[in-house]
């Protein structure tokens, strides 16, 4: 008996680890982002997430937030293309060594 399988977001992982990181003020501009973003959130542990502070700069500025993942999105894309063609090169070069082995 074949059972298929669902997949679901969890199973993906789909979670950025990345997000519950702390955010370390070493720069002008992250300081003032940790403190804005700490003022709005009022942590009871008084840590400021990157997670936290993408929600404030969604909320604040989504604009910004659009240009980055549309420029992310276009390069992830052209990389995917010319992954695709570099596979197809590599593919057609395996099949005339084959063939010419013959």
């Amino acid at each position: 008996m074949n059972e298929e399988k669902t997949i679901n977001e969890e199973d993906l992982n789909l979670e950025n680890p990345d997000l519950k990181e702390e955010a370390i003020p070493d720069t002008a501009v992250k300081q003032f982002l940790v403190e804005y973003t700490g003022d709005k959130f009022q942590p009871e542990d008084e840590k400021v997430t990157v997670e936290m502070i993408v929600e404030t700069v969604a909320e604040e500025f989504p604009e910004f937030l659009m240009v980055v993942a549309e420029e992310n999105w276009v390069r992830g894309y052209h990389q995917a293309l010319h992954d695709v063609e570099e596979g197809m090169k590599i593919e057609k070069e395996l099949e005339e060594k084959n063939n010419s082995e013959c």
